[in-house]
Order: structure tokens, then C-alpha cells, then sequence
């Protein structure tokens, strides 16, 4: 081999300077195009995330509400409340000598599970229940009581408040035994159905806890539920939704009788009927409208939120705290309205 042809192979064995400074700069710009990527697409998933997060938690809790809100005034087999024997009202206490279940934070008051002529109850803007609310109640949320019986019969149960009714009334016990005004239990001659079922009775009151047990700091969606311990009535305090920051209700009431809903009022609003020319004690509620405020539990870097937030008669202003919030409403229809 020629000493020209080995010095021209020298001269081809590996790169020049310059070669690598253009390959390095080449490859620079690929990677930080590649981590760019990257970031956005970690950012996209994150705020993705974020979102499916607070819309999840605001459609479940919507949910367990309208499930509750529908069956608002069900009393097994009728839907008449004043027809319900062992019921209080205004000024009555308990007339067949049902005790006041009591649970952590004390009863709730004698017309709190009984006010049966009330399936949905409420307070505007504020906490007055006499048991306390886990953590304090959000002053600018609603309160929302609702009262009603389970959609299927169940089985006699001792120490729980339950309820027997036929087409026409119905009776509640505590016992684990029908009471003897349904007895004995006969078939329907034609269906074969019992002329008389049992049910439980329900009731829950949801309400806004500034801070939540799951996630402290956090807002929550709680409610006072009846239920049983020990053999006995009680009221327990559960945490349903935690970043539910706001919970709002209204009325769709009927007050000329006419089977469609006249206008929307507030819990504890005076109903004003314009052909009676004054005030009425009671209309016909039809519909129910409801609002949720939900934030998400961690600030989100960069986010900006414009927004004023005015769920019912509630105005919450602007929140841009960097929590991401998302509000939404739904009119739900009662199954079970009746004057």
C-alpha cells in the first residue's frame, strides 16, 4: 500500500471537531424538544387528571343527593305523610313514645326524625340542627334534611325505626314487631300481595364541613343519618364527599294547585300566593334544584380562575386560590310530591 493511500485513510478515521459540535448541537435540540414534550404531556395528564378528579366527586355526590331527593316522602306503600301514626310535628312530641335517638354530638331535635309532614327540609345558609356538625358547618351552605322510608320492604328489626304501612296509613315502631293495627297480615285476594309491608325509616341531613377527616384542610359533604347501635335509634355523622366546598337548595313549588311549578323559593321562605292575595302556610313542592361547589384537594401550579362563583342565593365571589373548582346544578323531579 502507497504511503498517498494510507495517508488518506488517516485522514477518514473518525470525526472532525467541527462534525461533533454539529452532531452535539443536532442532539441538543432533539432532547430538549423530547423533555419538552414530556413536560406538556405530564402537564396535560395532571390538569386531566385534576379535572376527571373534581367532576367525579361532584357526580358522586350529586348522586347519593338525587337518590335520596326522589324518593323524598315515600312511606312504603302511600305517599302521605300525615297519614303515618307516631310522626311529630310542630308541637308534638313523639305521640307513640319513640326516644330521640341520640349519637356523638347529641340529639338533633324531637322533630328531626319525625317530622314526617316535611320529606324535605332545610335551612338557608347556615347550621341549626342541635346536634353539632364534625369540624363546624360552612356558613354560607345550605342545610338539607330529607325524610322517607327504604324503596323495598325489609325484614323486622329490633331497635330500628321502622315503618308499616298499607295503601291508606301507616304506623311507625321500633319493637321488631308489626303492630297490631296490621294484624293479622292478609293477601291481597286477586295479586296475592300482603296488604300491609315493612320499611325502614330514613333520614338524612347533608350539610358542609369546613374540614374533612379523610384529608384535614380539605372541605367535605357530610350528613346526620338515622340509623341503629347497640339495639337502639341512633344518629351517626358520615363523611360523604370530601372537596364538596358548598351545597345549595330550592324549591320548585306548586301554589294555585295547577300541577306545575309556580316558582322556586329558599328553604324557610314564606310562600306568597298572588290568587289568595297573601301568604300561604304550605304549597305543593314538585321539584327540587340543587348546586354543588367542588374544589379539588391540591393547589395546581399556574391556574387561574376568573370565575364568580354563585351557586343558588349564594354569592362565593372569585376564588382564585389555585384550587381547581367546578360548579354544577341539577333539577331533580320528587316521585312522590303530593298537597
Amino acid at each position: 500500500m502507497t504511503y498517498s493511500k494510507i495517508a488518506t485513510l488517516q485522514r477518514q478515521t473518525g470525526l472532525t471537531l467541527v462534525e461533533i459540535m454539529v452532531a452535539l448541537a443536532i442532539g441538543s435540540f432533539l432532547i430538549i424538544g423530547a423533555v419538552q414534550i414530556y413536560n406538556q404531556s405530564r402537564q396535560a395528564f395532571v390538569v386531566n387528571e385534576s379535572i376527571a378528579r373534581v367532576q367525579e366527586t361532584a357526580q358522586f355526590a350529586m348522586d347519593t343527593i338525587e337518590s335520596d331527593l326522589r324518593m323524598a316522602s315515600n312511606w312504603g306503600r302511600n305517599s302521605r305523610g300525615l297519614a303515618v301514626e307516631g310522626r311529630s310535628l310542630v308541637g308534638d312530641d313523639n305521640p307513640t313514645g319513640l326516644t330521640e335517638p341520640v349519637g356523638a354530638g347529641g340529639s338533633c331535635g324531637t322533630n328531626w326524625a319525625f317530622d314526617l309532614a316535611r320529606p324535605i327540609d332545610g335551612t338557608d345558609n347556615g347550621y341549626n340542627l342541635l346536634c353539632g356538625a364534625q369540624g363546624g358547618a360552612q356558613g354560607n351552605s345550605d342545610l338539607v334534611t330529607i325524610r322517607r322510608a327504604t324503596v323495598q320492604p325489609v325484614a323486622l328489626e329490633a331497635g330500628r325505626i321502622q315503618l308499616q304501612s298499607t295503601r291508606i296509613q301507616g304506623e311507625l315502631f321500633e319493637t321488631g314487631a308489626v303492630p297490631p293495627a296490621f294484624l293479622p297480615i292478609t293477601n291481597h285476594p286477586i295479586t296475592g300481595a300482603p296488604s300491609s309491608a315493612t320499611h325502614t325509616l330514613m333520614v338524612n341531613s347533608y350539610y358542609v364541613s369546613p374540614t374533612s377527616t379523610l384529608i384535614p384542610g380539605v372541605p367535605t359533604l357530610r350528613r346526620k343519618t338515622l340509623t341503629t347501635q347497640a339495639g337502639a335509634p341512633f344518629i351517626t355523622d358520615q363523611e360523604v364527599a370530601p372537596g364538596v366546598e358548598n351545597i345549595q337548595l330550592q324549591l320548585g313549588i306548586d301554589v294555585d294547585e295547577d300541577n306545575t311549578v309556580d316558582r322556586y323559593v329558599n328553604p324557610g321562605d314564606d310562600i306568597y300566593n298572588p290568587a289568595a292575595a297573601g301568604y300561604v302556610p304550605g304549597a305543593r313542592v314538585m321539584t327540587a334544584r340543587v348546586w354543588l361547589v367542588v374544589r379539588g384537594v391540591t393547589t395546581e401550579f399556574g391556574l387561574q380562575d376568573g370565575r364568580n362563583y354563585q351557586p343558588g342565593n349564594a354569592n362565593l365571589g372569585q376564588q382564585n386560590d389555585g384550587f381547581r373548582r367546578l360548579q354544577i346544578s341539577k333539577t331533580i323531579l320528587l316521585r312522590n310530591a303530593r298537597t
